[in-house]
Parts: C-alpha cells; structure tokens; sequence
C-alpha cells in the first residue's frame, strides 16, 4: 500500500491547514473558550468543502482517505464545532453542506445517558442507532440541561429522551456511518497527537536551563522521540483504514478503523501528557496549548467507542479471521 500522499492530496492538505493556522490559531485559543460556535468561520469552512467531502455530489476521486487528511488538521487545530457530526449528517440534512445547519449527534443505545455535544447550538441532531439513521431537527427536542464538559472548548448538554426522529438510512447505513465516523475522529486524534508534539519541539528549542535549550537534554529528547513514534504509527493506521473503508476489498474495514481509533486515542492522550510534562510548571495552567489538547483528546477519546472497546473489536476480528 502506497501512503504518500499524491499532488492533489497534498494541496487540499495546505489549504486547510492555512486555513486553520489563520482562524484558529493555537496562541489564541484561549479566546474560544466558552464562545459559541463563529458562524462565520463554519461557513468558511464549509466553503472550502469540508462538510461536503462525503457528499455523493463531491468531487470525483475524493473519498475516505481525503476526508482524513482534512479532519487531520481540523483536530490539530482544535477546530470548535460539531465538525465531525456535520460532515456525517450533509448527505441526510439539507443546509450542512453549506454550513447554514450545524448538525450535531449521537450514538444511542436504549438506557444509555444521552449526551449531544454543543447541544444547544446544533440546528439538527444526526441519531445512529442499531436500527437505523435518523434526523431530528431542533424544535422536535426537548430541552437539555447543560454539563460541565471534559473540552472546554465542546460544551456538552444532557437529554432525557430522544424523538423518533425521520429516518434517513437503514442498520446498514448506520453501521457504514459508524466506521467512517469511527475513521474521522480517529484523524483528528492524529492531529492532536501532532499538535502536541510540535508544541513541545518548539518549546524545547527556545526553552533554556543552565543556559542551554532544554531539548539539548537528553531526557527531553527521549519524550519527543517517543511522541514522534506514537504519531508516526497513528498515522499509517488511521491512512490505511481510511483506504481500506474507500475500498473494503483491501482489508477488513472494522478491523481496521478500530485499530485506527485505538492507536490514535492511545497517541493523543500519551503526547498530550507528555507535552505537559515538556513545559513543565506551566504545562498544566488553564491558558497553555497542552492544557487543550489534552481535554480535546479525552472528548474525542470517548467519541465512537473508546480504547477498550475498539481493542474487543480487533480480537473478535482477529477471531473471525482466524476460524
């Protein structure tokens, strides 16, 4: 399997990557917290075709793996929004793909806590249930009592129950949904696993004691090699399973993306601790990028599944293979 990214790949890359860097820039995230979701920055977003890249109308040729490369940065940025739920939900919800709708959503099972990220902000909830996909939109929900999130940057609300809703897919789709959602936010784990290190390289080079870079120490180095390693594996995992969802008949696409989502959670939660570790004292403190990312890693971490039980997906795949 080729991972090198092809000419197009890379530019879409780029773009959004500026595009980031200049809306979302890490030195003023503080600025976001507790801010609702900038409108205007989702329609810009949207213009750049994020929400649409699964859209059956989207170009020809992108798919699964271009879907990654973008949710890549979207995560290494810290993006607020209901990103990856917009993107699921375009081809179900008319206004997402142009960023009129944001679309929140949810996976529920009956007796489980119901929990919707910006909850009250979102103008229609995506439900992935074992059945089906279905679609409700604000005023069918009842009210919902807002939490103390885990990301102060993805406010969390609370329901007591959910509508019906209208249904836009079968158990079918609902399962292929789940894979590709699983895939997505494993790229955004990527991306905050990489944030993280490139945090600490730059802190480490400008960082002195005893009057030298503390990246000249060797314990310091040691951190940044592990984080590299850590990132470098998220990342052939997370590629390959989205080549492998574009085209199933490649590999096992469950195998797959749980073993992308658990290599990618296990990437941003262990670099975005390190990272804190590297700026020392001030690592932890509420203003620091560090502090960020590591919040974002714990939300993103409980979003389609966690480690464990995608680890229980790969040995009943392994399993399956095997008999």
């Amino acid at each position: 399997m080729d991972f090198r990214l092809d000419e197009e790949q890379l530019e879409l890359q780029e773009t959004v990557r500026r595009f980031c860097a200049a809306r979302f820039a890490p030195e003023r995230i503080a600025q976001r917290d507790g801010r609702p979701v900038d409108r205007e920055a989702w329609r810009e977003l949207a213009g750049l075709g994020v929400f649409g890249l699964l859209s059956p109308e989207s170009a020809e040729g992108l798919g699964v793996v271009e879907a990654a490369i973008v949710f890549e940065q979207l995560g290494a940025h810290l993006v607020s929004g209901p990103v990856l739920w917009s993107a699921l939900g375009t081809p179900s919800v008319e206004g997402a793909a142009g960023g009129e709708v944001l679309v929140g959503g949810v996976e529920h099972a009956d007796g489980e806590p119901i929990l919707v990220e910006h909850a009250g902000e979102i103008d229609a909830l995506l439900i992935l249930r074992a059945d089906g996909v279905f679609v409700c939109r604000r005023e069918e929900l009842p009210p919902c009592e807002p939490l103390v999130p885990l990301d102060p940057l993805t406010p969390v609300g609370r329901l007591d129950a959910l509508p019906q809703g209208i249904r836009v897919g079968d158990a079918h789709e609902a399962a292929r949904l789940r894979r590709v959602g699983t895939v997505l936010c494993a790229a955004m784990l990527l991306g905050v696993s990489e944030a993280a290190l490139d945090a600490s390289r730059r802190y480490a080079g400008f960082r002195e004691q005893f009057g030298v870079p503390i990246g000249s120490f060797q314990a310091i180095q040691h951190i940044l090699a592990d984080m590299y390693v850590r990132t470098a594996l998220a990342r052939s995992a997370t590629w390959a399973a989205a080549a492998v969802l574009d085209d199933p008949a490649i590999g096992d696409p469950l195998g797959a993306s749980a073993g992308a989502k658990l290599l990618a959670g296990e990437a941003a939660l262990e670099n975005a601790r390190a990272a804190v570790q590297v700026h020392g004292g001030i690592g932890f403190t509420w203003e620091m990028l560090p502090n960020y990312l590591l919040k974002r890693a714990w939300a993103l971490e409980n979003l389609f599944g966690n480690a464990d039980a995608h680890a229980c997906a790969i040995g009943a795949s392994i399993e399956a293979g095997i008999a």
